[in-house]
C-alpha cells in the first residue's frame, strides 16, 4: 500500500489527498481519517418520525478508516470511469444535474463498486463502499441527535425538500436539484453532505431490523447477490425525516436514480489505528 501523508484540515480533522491524474486535470479525492471507537447505532424510540427498522439500538465497535470528505463528484467520476475496466463498463456522464462539483447520480450499486475497483487498482489502496455501520458512525461524528447539527434541520445547512418541516424547524427552500458538494457545513469530523443532496450506497444487504446485526463495523451481507442494498443520508428530493442520521432506505442494486450517489471509504493500515483526530 502506498504511504499515507496526513495533514490537518481543521482543528479536529486529518486527511490525505488521492491524486486521480486524469486528462491533465488537477482532480483529487480528499479522504478524512475517521478514528475508530464505539457508538450506539440506530434511533431511540422517542425520536420524531422514527421507523421500526432503525432499531433496536445496539453498541457497535468501529475500526479506524478513511472516508471521502464529499460524495463522489461528476469530475471525479469522469476520470475514474475513463480508467481501464475491471468488471463492468461505466458511462462517463450518467448524471441528470450536470456540474463538475455536483455529486454524480444515476449510478447503480454495481457501478459504484466498479468505481471503487478501478480506484483501488489505480491507487494501490483498498477503496470500497462504506458499511452501513461506518456510514452512520461517520455521519453522527459523536452526536446522538437526529442530525449531526442538532434536533432539527434547515435548508440553509442541507439540501432537501425544505417545504416540509421536522421537529419544530422552520420551512425553507426546495431547490429541486442537487447542489455542489462543498456548499454546506461539514460535521465535526470534517465530512460534508451527510444529510441530503444525494442518498449514498452502502455495501450492506437490506435487513428490516438490527436484530442479530454484526457489532464489529463490518457490512451485513447474505448469500443473495440480488438482495436490495442499503442507502443512507437523504436527498435533494426527500423530506427532512428521511435525512436523519439513523434513517435507512433500500433499493435494487441494478437500479439507477437521480436521487442516488455514493462516497468511498478506505481501510486504514494498522499503523494508523491509534492516531487521534
Amino acid at each position: 500500500m502506498p504511504p499515507f501523508t496526513l495533514r490537518k484540515t481543521t482543528a479536529t480533522a486529518q486527511c490525505f489527498t488521492e491524486p486521480l491524474d486524469g486528462l491533465g486535470e488537477a482532480i483529487t479525492l480528499d479522504m478524512v481519517l475517521i478514528q475508530g471507537g464505539k457508538f450506539l447505532m440506530g434511533s431511540p424510540e422517542g425520536e420524531p418520525e422514527r421507523q421500526p427498522r432503525e432499531g433496536p439500538q445496539h453498541e457497535v465497535t468501529v475500526p479506524t478508516f478513511f472516508m471521502g470528505r464529499y460524495p463522489i463528484t461528476q469530475a471525479q467520476w469522469r476520470i475514474v470511469a475513463g480508467m481501464k475496466q475491471v468488471n463492468i463498463a461505466l458511462d462517463v456522464d450518467p448524471s441528470k444535474f450536470e456540474g463538475d462539483n455536483r455529486p454524480v447520480e444515476q449510478v447503480n450499486w454495481y457501478e459504484a463498486v466498479e468505481f471503487c475497483s478501478r480506484l483501488k487498482k489505480h491507487s494501490g489502496r483498498p477503496y470500497r463502499l462504506p458499511s452501513e455501520v461506518e456510514w452512520e458512525y461517520a455521519c453522527r461524528a459523536g452526536t446522538t441527535t437526529p442530525f449531526h447539527f442538532g434536533e432539527t434541520i434547515s435548508s440553509e445547512i442541507a439540501n432537501y425538500d425544505g417545504t416540509v418541516t421536522y421537529n419544530g424547524g422552520a420551512k425553507g427552500k426546495y431547490r429541486t436539484e442537487t447542489r455542489p458538494v462543498d456548499r454546506f457545513y461539514a460535521n465535526a469530523w470534517g465530512l460534508c453532505d451527510m444529510h441530503g443532496n444525494v442518498f449514498e450506497w452502502c455495501q450492506d444487504h437490506y435487513h428490516d431490523s438490527y436484530h442479530d446485526a454484526p457489532i464489529n463495523g463490518r457490512a451485513w451481507l447474505t448469500d443473495n447477490e440480488a438482495a436490495r442494498r442499503i442507502l443512507r443520508g437523504g436527498s435533494w428530493n426527500f423530506i427532512p425525516e428521511d435525512c436523519r442520521s439513523a434513517f435507512r432506505s433500500d433499493y435494487n442494486p441494478d437500479n439507477r436514480d437521480l436521487n442516488i450517489g455514493f462516497r468511498v471509504v478506505c481501510s486504514a493500515p494498522r499503523a494508523l489505528q491509534g492516531v487521534g483526530r
